[in-house]
């Protein structure tokens, strides 16, 4: 059976980098096919990172990210492999108020685990708010997270077909 990680993350306090949180509170209502975690883990890095070490046969990280595009752009990247190599300490501290999906992948490697296949279902955000934060997605971004959920069924049902 194949197993995958839906790993939804943001901060609801900074506008649409709630984008992943909204995306699991989405797919959280649909029934997925045996195998499939959705979890949000919001800004909780350590915990990404611990349940990337778990095995699984695929990842798909939900996030919002500025990619260039339109507001509320959905996107599928696949992000680069991480370098072989000795990390520096530096580049693998996480913050306990702020997850980083490629620093949480390359602390992974460097404790040894695998990701086999690893998917980013990105939005492009409007805003993240100004210095005091602000709470809810914009217009564009509210509007792509049915899309990102779609998104996300159709990369599950390739991948259990695969």
């Amino acid at each position: 059976m194949t197993s995958i990680l839906v790993a939804c993350v943001g901060n609801i306090f900074n506008g649409d980098d709630a984008f992943g949180v909204e995306v699991a509170r989405r797919l959280s209502r649909r029934t997925l096919p045996d195998g499939v975690r959705v979890i949000d883990f919001g800004i909780c890095g350590i915990d990404l990172t611990y349940a990337l070490m778990d095995g699984y046969d695929a990842v798909i990280l939900v996030d919002a990210a500025q990619r260039g595009e339109a507001p509320g752009v959905v996107s599928v990247v696949k992000p680069d492999p991480i370098p072989a190599g000795d990390p520096i300490a530096e580049e693998l501290a996480l913050s306990p108020h702020e997850l980083d999906p490629a620093k949480v992948l390359r602390l992974v490697s460097a404790l040894g685990g695998t990701c086999r296949r690893v998917l980013l279902v990105a939005c492009e955000p409007l805003t993240f708010g100004d210095d005091e934060g602000v709470m809810g997605l914009s217009e564009p971004v509210t509007a792509a997270v049915a899309v990102a959920a779609e998104t996300v069924e159709e990369l599950i049902e390739e991948m259990m077909a695969a």
